[in-house]
């Protein structure tokens, strides 16, 4: 299966993907193209060091949102992916890519949905608002997309407990590693093998 990821940072989860592709544990998936919302995203640079193909569509060169989303459908379809991937990408998606790639579309959140999620919660953000709500469990979340922020259904989730001297950049490193990077890649093998079935916007994970 081929798979298309949008990022805009780093690159630390488009990383995981590729070490559990060259581990075999993501045996059959191929990323046939990484996109970047920008030039200077770092990810650009784990993509050419594996010879995967990329692109750079950010929304601020198209004369219109709509424009900007019939690009990026037609990046990813010339791509010949049938996933998309969002790692780490902080750009909503257009309607048209929501509606092409329904319940084909994924995106990791740092935290556990539906608390610390939903529009302006990206990056260290979440992490910060847990840590001052002092909740004691947090985690990650990998979930279908639609055109709304963190709201399609939940396919896995990661919980680590929070420690009294987390700071935000301790607990975001923590949740990155220890649930990020692990439920990713799972999510990924569980859609490739048809595992996951949809049923009044609630996930399954059939035997």
């Amino acid at each position: 299966m081929k798979i298309a990821v949008l990022v805009s940072g780093g690159g630390t989860n488009l990383q995981a993907i590729i070490d559990n592709i060259k581990s075999g544990y993501l045996e059959g998936i191929e990323i046939s193209l990484v996109i970047a919302s920008n030039d200077s995203a770092y990810a650009l640079t784990r993509a050419a060091d594996n010879g995967i193909k990329s692109a750079v569509i950010p929304v601020k060169a198209f004369d219109s949102r709509d424009e900007w989303d019939d690009a990026m459908v037609k990046a990813i379809k010339d791509s010949g992916a049938e996933l998309v991937v969002l790692a780490g990408y902080l750009t909503l998606l257009g309607k048209k890519l929501t509606h092409e790639y329904s319940n084909r579309i994924i995106n990791i959140h740092p935290a556990l949905i539906p608390s610390f999620c939903g529009a302006g919660m990206y990056g260290i953000k979440p992490h910060e608002a847990v840590l001052a709500k002092g909740v004691k469990i947090s985690g990650a979340t990998v979930h279908f997309v639609n055109e709304n922020y963190d709201d399609g259904p939940i396919i896995l989730q990661e919980a680590v407990g929070v420690l009294p001297d987390d700071t935000p950049e301790i607990l975001q490193k923590r949740i990155m590693k220890e649930c990020e990077q692990v439920i990713m890649p799972k999510a990924i093998r569980l859609i490739a093998d048809g595992k996951i079935e949809i049923k009044n916007n609630i996930t399954y994970v059939k035997e």
